[in-house]
């Protein structure tokens, strides 16, 4: 691991950002993989990874975004929590005109319940949409902490960039297979359920880099951006995740999914960050 974290601090920030969304879109891609060996998922493993999942985006919200943004602000008292607060409401306000704008449906949500504007696409296409909007803010926030450790703010460390690719990674993993196998029971061939699920994640490398790009562009913005982006992921959490576990008589099962998940990203970040 130590070689891993020394090698993305050697390279240009916004290629180590491109390598570890595609690392994060890997996993998803290995998740989906499953459908090649299971004919079906049980639904309280489903919700049990929907919970982890959750678990995983709220912890990384917290201590890979909110807290460095809020060390890294000027000021003290209200002031420094100000750029936490603005980019925090501003990320939550993005992902909410994504949700009403974009086309979707969330998984174990009916046909007659798909959100956004109305659209005959077909069910697979907006469940493919629905994932897209979980990953758009997990690969902002990867790009956006790799750009803040090239800048030299202090608060945004290498090892704190790593630990939250790793996280986004492991999440990653089960909302693959979340993804494919809905499809596959829709009757598509476990090759084209593969590619869609696979094909939820692609967003994550483009929005890593867009992250990267733009703080070591306007370096002032980070505090703000590390916010927008936690911001985000809290609205996909509230909005989408947890929706999706409530559906069934499995919501023990997810609510220990998110403990777990919570748990191991905050190991992970306090560990490695």
């Amino acid at each position: 691991m130590d070689q891993v974290i020394s090698y993305l601090e050697s390279i240009n920030p916004i290629t180590a950002a491109l390598y570890a969304t595609l690392f994060t879109w890997g996993l998803t891609a290995a998740g989906a993989g499953l459908v090649f060996l299971f004919r079906t998922m049980n639904r309280a493993v489903l919700d049990g990874m929907l919970g982890f999942t959750g678990g995983v985006m709220v912890a990384a919200s917290f201590w890979s975004l909110l807290a460095p943004g809020i060390e890294m602000s000027p000021g003290e008292g209200f002031v420094k929590v100000i750029p936490a607060a603005v980019g925090f409401l501003l990320g939550a306000a993005f992902i909410f005109g994504l949700d009403k704008v974009l086309p979707h449906l969330h998984i174990n949500f009916k046909e007659s319940e798909k959100e956004g504007i109305k659209t005959p696409w077909h069910r697979t296409t907006l469940l493919i949409l629905a994932i897209t909007l979980h990953n758009i803010p997990e690969g902002l926030a990867v790009g956006v902490l790799f750009g803040g450790v090239a800048s030299g703010f202090e608060g945004a460390t290498i090892g704190g960039a790593v630990a939250l690719a790793l996280g986004i990674g492991l999440q990653n993993f089960p909302e693959g297979f979340a993804v494919a196998m809905p499809i596959r029971r829709m009757g598509l061939s476990r090759t084209k359920s593969w590619m869609y699920g696979q094909a939820s994640a692609i967003v994550e490398p483009i929005a890593g880099v867009v992250g990267a790009w733009a703080v070591l562009t306007f370096e002032p913005i980070l505090p703000y951006a590390l916010s927008f982006a936690a911001g985000a992921m809290i609205f996909v959490v509230v909005e989408e995740v947890i929706p999706e576990t409530q559906r069934d008589k499995y919501t023990d099962i997810a609510t220990m999914g998110f403990i777990a998940g919570f748990i191991i990203m905050m190991m992970l970040d306090v560990g490695l960050g």
